[in-house]
Order: C-alpha cells, then structure tokens, then sequence
C-alpha cells in the first residue's frame, strides 16, 4: 500500500459524528412525535421501577418467576433510556447529530441488553416449563443458586458478544456520506457507510447472533410446545385456563420480541420489509420495553395483589394524620 493510500485512509477516518435520520417525519409531525415518545418512556420507566419495587419489597413476589421479571423490567428501564432520550433530544432541539463515540456506545449498550433479553426470556421459558411440567421437582431444582447463575449468565453471555462486535466495528473506516438512515445506531445502517470491506465482520456478527439467539428461541419454542402439551391434558377447563394464565403473559412477549427481531434481523432484505424496517424496530425496541410491566401488572393477580398492598401501606399513614388531627381539634 502506498503512503498516499494510507494518507487517504487516515483522513477518511476523520468522521467524527453521524446524522440519524429518525422516522424519516415532517416537520410538523415533530410535536405528536415527541409527545408520543415523552409519555411512553414516562410510562414504560414508572411500570418497570414500579415492578422491580414490588418484587423487592413483597415477600410473596420472592420466587424464581418473579426474580427473573425482575431483572427483565432492570433490563427494560436500561433498554428504553438507551434509546428514547436521544430520540426525544433529536425532536426537541432539532440536532440529529451523534459523534462517533456515542454512536459506537449507544449501539453497544443496545446489543447487550438485547443479546441479554434474549437469554431471559429463555430462563423464564424454561422455569415456566419446570413448574407446569414437572411440579415434583420445581422446588429442588429451581433453587436460589440455579436462578442467580442463569440471570447472571444471561448478562455475561450478552455482554461477551456484543464486546467482540463492537471492537470490530470501532476499527471500521467510514468515509463520504454520514447519514445513518435509522432512529439509532442499529448495526446494518452503520456498517453499511463504512468503505472498507465488512464481510469479515458481517460474518462474525451473523455467527454471533446465530448463536446468541437460535439456541435460546429454540430452548423456548420447545419450551412452550412441552407446556401446551401438558396443560391440553389437564381434564378440567378451569383448570386449563388456570394454569395457562400463569405462562401467557410472557407467550406474548416472546411472540412480539422474536417475531419483530426475526423480521428485521433474519428475513431476506426485500424492499416491503426494507421499508418497514423501522416499524418493527420501533416494536422491539420501544413497544416491547412498554408492554412488559402492563402485560405482567394487569394479566397477574399475584402482581395486582403486591400492588393493592403497597397501596393500603401508603394509606394507612394519611389516615392516622388524619385522625390524629382529629383528636387534636
């Protein structure tokens, strides 16, 4: 290589900030935009801190199902602060600007928490399916000790993937245009303005994720065909619906995570799906984050219940100021 070449190679690495083109809206759907997205991350960051509260603070909420839904609604609090506030920073100011650095971090934190989620969402299945499936040996086997090693394995194994990714990418060299046609640095829109070669690290990140979400989506899809098998040979239609209530909740979660991350990630890039990338981006990354605490808060009476008690516990301490004002007069 000559040393012009690597004079141009090094001034072409000089890019030092992106443009997202978000939504790709007019300006006057900026206001509707951005008090859209200002309510749903007001709501999905109360859901998921009010579900985490309640998990810690009631002892009935202290079982391996509810552990693991509370290091889903930590992830999701993370999921959503990593993307919406520079959403709504870019719809209130105007700036669609990001430097490469943030760039770099803001799609690595994305990838581990959603590499993360992935495995989660496996160990709920697979819990699901020890307590439905093999009742006798749910208490033995899902021990404290089983449920700490699978939550922090969870996060160590996302967190492991999505390191070697992102080195990789950082050392890409970008050149001409800057503009990065998502609402945040998704992996496909930033490589595709680097000018050098990425079949390297394409192919690296399709193994990676091949094997960060084939396994776990197969885990549970098996999961859930064993759970469907056994409560259809309950005998009892309300007994049935009981049992089903208790694994639907986190069926649908599943169904819209990996329905959303399998079309935008697996499908062969047509112009339709194309198009409608950002749609289903928006499904996984801001949908899912605000679903989860209302699935799990209105679909659970174990969850509504820890709610009507802390509720009666904030009471009870305005009614003795009430008496007691009472008394005094």
């Amino acid at each position: 290589m000559s040393s012009r070449q690597t004079q141009n190679e090094a001034n072409q690495t000089m890019i030092s900030e992106f443009i997202l083109l978000g939504l790709g809206a007019g300006q006057d759907a900026q206001v509707p935009l951005l008090l859209l997205f200002l309510v749903i991350y007001i709501v999905t960051v109360s859901g998921n801190l009010l579900l985490i509260l309640l998990v810690v603070s009631d002892q009935h909420l202290h079982t391996p199902m509810y552990y693991f839904l509370g290091n889903l609604s930590c992830l999701e609090t993370f999921y959503s602060s990593t993307i919406l506030p520079r959403m709504l920073y870019s719809l209130l100011m105007g700036d669609r600007t990001i430097s490469f650095i943030g760039c770099i971090a803001q799609f690595y934190i994305f990838g581990i928490l959603v590499t993360t989620e992935c495995f989660l969402l496996a160990a709920m299945s697979f819990d699901r399916y020890l307590a439905i499936c093999k009742p006798l040996h749910y208490a033995s086997c899902m021990n404290d000790r089983l449920c700490a090693q699978l939550a922090a394995g969870s996060w160590v194994g996302g967190c492991l993937a999505i390191t070697i990714t992102t080195s990789f990418m950082s050392q890409l060299i970008f050149c001409g245009t800057n503009e990065i046609d998502h609402f945040f640095c998704d992996f496909a829109p930033v490589i595709n303005l680097s000018c050098t070669d990425t079949k390297m690290i394409e192919m690296l990140a399709f193994i990676l994720s091949s094997v960060c979400a084939f396994p776990p989506f197969m885990l549970t899809l098996s999961s859930y065909v064993w759970i469907i098998t056994t409560i259809l040979k309950i005998p009892s239609t309300c007994g049935r619906l009981k049992v089903f209530s208790t694994c639907s909740s986190h069926l649908v979660v599943v169904t819209v995570f990996y329905g959303t991350l399998i079309i935008v990630y697996v499908l062969p890039k047509t112009s339709t799906l194309r198009d409608l990338n950002k749609v289903f981006s928006l499904l996984y990354t801001i949908l899912t984050p605000l679903v989860n605490p209302l699935i799990y808060s209105l679909r659970n009476k174990d969850v509504k219940e820890a709610l009507r008690k802390g509720a009666r516990k904030l009471s009870i301490p305005t009614r003795f100021r009430v008496l007691s004002c009472q008394c005094d007069s």
